[in-house]
């Protein structure tokens, strides 16, 4: 698995095609929307001058990431799972899917996701409550809190138990659906198998909704299938979350977590968040974990997500009691 390097993605596309040349560049940029031109032009000309290891170590990433797309595309994302398994092992293997699958959600329903959330939720909520399911796993986060919260109660429920049970939807049913938006917004787009939906997008999706939403959708969920029901609730803040905590949260959770823990969950962590972490602990303790990182291999990933879980679920118990304050974006809720 290829280093990753500082660079910001922009930053690192602007890399790749200077180094693809004139021709080759000039081929990528006619699948490029306007806008993306723009930005593209603007990264390249204000691009410092790269060491020769950035750029190796960004053409790595870009090949794997590459890769793993032509997997997905030609197996689906189970497939990609095994074969990158054995490549570069289950964590790395899992962080490059997540980041393809994320990057394959974006381009479905693009032309919707600029609407006001107001007129898309006066547009869909008389359709099929799966078909606004599939809709709400598509759309920006926070259109689809919005467009969840606001409708009609006796279909609110159906619609959040389709989403967690969403797992893949085949490319025939997204274009149907997507035709029957095309008389009230633009262009369509297609994409090939992929996840959707499922649990956690209905995590973060109920992360993002104010409480008394969330509170009714999860009892009221809790009555026909509570398996379901705590699924979602353990997933409704997950590890990364944590850089959206205070420092006086992240070092309140810090003194209750076993440190073993803390060392497994930061192995599979991502550069944000383990600088978050240690940015809250002493230096001679951040210096230690650091280190015994460095020496630990052969951590299984059920192992790292256990223990990230057992933090969350530390960090849950902390905002119930009300010793630590989670953030969940809304202008409302920002404390001065």
């Amino acid at each position: 698995m290829a280093t990753q390097t500082k660079l910001d993605p922009k930053k690192k596309a602007a890399a790749i095609i200077i180094d693809m040349g004139v021709e080759t560049a000039a081929k990528v940029y006619k699948y490029l929307r306007p806008e993306e031109i723009e930005q593209l032009t603007v990264e390249i000309a204000s691009l410092d001058k790269l060491t020769p290891e950035e750029v190796e170590t960004t053409l790595d990433e870009f090949y794997e990431l590459c890769l793993a797309q032509k997997y997905i595309t030609e197996g689906g994302i189970d497939y990609a799972r095994n074969i990158l398994d054995k490549v570069m092992g289950p964590i790395e293997a899992a962080k490059l899917i997540e980041k393809i699958t994320q990057s394959l959600r974006t381009r479905v329903f693009d032309f919707i996701k600029k609407a006001d959330p107001k007129h898309l939720l006066s547009f869909i909520q008389n359709e099929h409550p799966q078909t606004i399911a599939l809709i709400l796993s598509y759309v920006k986060p926070d259109q689809a809190a919005f467009i969840l919260a606001n409708l009609p109660r006796e279909i609110q429920i159906d619609v959040a138990e389709r989403i967690s049970n969403m797992d893949r939807t085949s490319p025939e049913v997204i274009k149907e659906v997507e035709r029957t938006l095309e008389n009230k917004f633009s262009s369509i787009v297609n994409l090939d198998l992929a996840e959707i939906g499922g649990i956690k997008h209905m995590a973060e999706l109920l992360n993002s909704v104010d409480r008394a939403t969330e509170k009714y959708i999860l009892e009221e969920m809790a009555k026909k299938d509570p398996k379901l029901s705590e699924e979602i609730r353990k997933r409704m803040f997950v590890f990364e979350d944590i850089v959206m905590l205070d420092s006086v949260s992240i070092q309140r959770f810090l003194r209750d977590v076993d440190i073993r823990d803390l060392v497994i969950a930061l192995k599979g962590a991502n550069e944000e968040v383990a600088n978050t972490i240690y940015s809250n602990m002493s230096k001679r303790m951040s210096e230690t974990i650091q280190e015994e990182l460095q020496y630990m291999r052969g951590v299984r990933l059920r192992d790292v997500e256990e223990a990230q879980q057992r933090i969350v679920g530390i960090i849950r118990k902390l905002e119930e009691a009300g010793e630590i304050y989670i953030s969940r974006g809304r202008k409302d809720e920002i404390i001065v």
